[in-house]
């Protein structure tokens, strides 16, 4: 049972979850940002995942099941047909010898009691309501092994380099991973999982099988299946009944054989908002009041796998209206959407960033973006397209985002150029979430700080006493205690006195002085807001950023 936005706000707004002024903002922050009005309560913290399914329940005059907080065990699971829980959308909660409590997403479908009857016959059924997401979570206990499936694939003797990736991709979405890695080894192929930014290993081909599936993904990316001692770079589409992902494919030849990496890129992340994504409301501000401007340049710097293709396209979908002509160059084109003009990077046809870039600017775009500034030429194309009328996004590659003016400074551009025509600059990572399922809190006090905290970050928990959260691991986040990432941002808005400075060729260490003038958070400070607000750890924090030493 799917329930849309509006009939949620009502049952919330009935139940006294929320008050009718907090709707209101949600609605209007809805409105705005062509996001959720869910979005919004969630971020502000005025509902949250269970109390959301709390007030369902509640409508629908049922319990609550939340199969996270007690997760059902796989034996549980299998005790309803795998055919009438889809069906249905069921999953066992709770049993006894006289009573078991079933939990569907929809309480009042015809029928579900006299089958559940069929299958529990001799204990009382009592239905309760849980969030669709969590049922479906509970359903990857029908899956079988990758071993075992690989196993029953290759009997058949038949398709098997089509069903072994087929199988593969599935238990990726499935997991949630945003990498698949086909790493050949003497004998087998050893298959890993990216899941929340850490490899796991999922499973193991016989390396005599290796070859076909190598070239049927070659077949699907579009690449030469006659070339083993290249790098290639391709990109493909995964379709099969609901699921849908593009996927981003390289190949690249080891010692062992060609190692192929497939970036997932599932179809929900078309749905991202930047609320989604972790923006503060302070940076809201800044990114509204630069995307809004009719020219100009914004640049996002971070690692690889940082998530800045992501922000960009969450941005995108706030800009992409029947009005506008927004045009991309990216290498390779990581998320197809409609209405936007998409250009693939081919070195073959010497379409490069920089050749792309020059051939846009003359198809009369209102916004640009280009997938990565790497050289001198396409920056100085990126600047001048944004200096004649053009809002222009794109990535740069750079540790923080101050370090990021130097270094275009270095590639050549001339300062009152680049003074002119940048509106802001962003650095982000991602962090692990904590599992809203599994989540304990602790108290820390001061006296205790020295133990609990690095020195390098004491000097921000100078107060009597804080809260600490963390997840202690359930089967919702396959005991690791997160599920799910978000990002950490840094802004630097680019200021009349920014302006000034960039004319004067200025270090990182002044276009810092003057962001810190402005109100500007480092990465770090940023991603400590989110250990007070329990979203991640102060361990996990520290792992991708460091506290700033000014």
């Amino acid at each position: 049972m799917q329930l849309d936005d509006n009939k949620i706000e009502k049952i919330l707004l009935d139940g006294s979850y929320v008050s009718a002024d907090d709707l209101k903002k949600a609605q209007q922050f809805a409105k705005e940002h062509h996001a959720s009005s869910l979005t919004y309560l969630q971020n502000e913290g005025l509902i949250n995942h269970n109390l959301l399914g709390q007030a369902i329940a509640e409508s629908l005059n049922v319990s609550y099941a939340s199969l996270p907080a007690q997760q059902p065990t796989k034996e549980q699971v299998l005790k309803i047909p795998e055919e009438i829980a889809n069906k249905y959308h069921v999953v066992l909660f709770k049993e006894s010898p006289k009573e078991v409590i079933v939990a569907t997403d929809d309480p009042t479908a015809s029928d579900l009691n006299k089958e559940l009857k069929q299958i529990f016959k001799t204990q009382k059924i009592s239905l309760a309501y849980s969030l669709t997401e969590d049922i479906e979570s509970a359903f990857i206990a029908y899956r079988k092994t990758l071993e075992t499936r690989f196993g029953d694939i290759i009997k058949k003797q038949e398709h098997i380099a089509p069903e072994i990736i087929d199988e593969i991709i599935e238990d990726a979405i499935a997991y949630h991973a945003s990498d698949i890695h086909f790493e050949p080894q003497s004998k087998e192929v050893v298959i890993r999982f990216r899941v929340d930014g850490v490899l796991n290993e999922a499973s193991r081909i016989p390396k005599e099988y290796f070859g076909n599936v190598l070239n049927r993904i070659k077949v699907q990316a579009h690449l030469p299946i006659d070339e083993h001692f290249s790098a290639q770079d391709g990109a493909m589409r995964f379709i099969k009944e609901n699921m849908t992902a593009d996927l981003r494919v390289s190949i690249l030849p080891t010692l062992n054989g060609e190692k192929v990496v497939m970036r997932l890129l599932s179809q929900y992340v078309r749905g991202f908002n930047l609320p989604d994504l972790g923006l503060s409301p302070e940076n809201d501000v800044l990114l509204q009041k630069a995307y809004k401007k009719p020219f100009g340049m914004i640049l996002i710097t971070g690692p690889t796998g940082s998530g800045k293709t992501t922000s960009l396209y969450a941005l995108l979908r706030i800009l992409n209206t029947p009005n506008v002509n927004i045009t991309t160059i990216e290498d390779p084109v990581e998320y197809r959407v409609e209405g936007i003009n998409q250009i693939q990077v081919n070195l073959k046809t010497n379409l490069t960033f920089a050749g792309g870039l020059r051939s846009i600017v003359r198809q009369d775009p209102d916004i640009i973006l280009v997938g990565e500034i790497r050289d001198r030429e396409t920056a100085e194309i990126a600047v001048n397209a944004s200096l004649t009328g053009h809002l222009l996004l794109s990535t740069f590659h750079a540790n923080d985002s101050a370090t990021a003016i130097p270094r275009l400074l270095d590639m050549g551009i001339e300062p009152f150029l680049l003074a002119s025509t940048l509106e802001l600059l962003i650095a982000q990572r991602l962090v692990r979430r904590i599992c809203e399922q599994c989540k304990v809190s602790s108290t820390v006090k001061q006296i205790d700080i020295k133990k609990t905290i690095p020195e390098s970050a004491r000097k921000y928990f100078a107060g009597k006493s804080y809260t600490f959260y963390k997840g202690k691991g359930c089967a919702a986040c396959s005991n690791t205690g997160f599920k799910g990432r978000q990002a950490i941002f840094e802004f630097i808005p680019i200021s009349p006195e920014m302006k000034e400075l960039i004319l004067k060729n200025p270090s990182t260490q002044e276009i810092w002085k003057v962001a810190r003038k402005q109100g500007s958070k480092t990465l770090f400070e940023d991603g400590l807001e989110k250990v007070k607000n329990g979203i991640t750890t102060l361990e996990e924090l520290l792992r991708v950023a460091e506290p700033p030493k000014f």
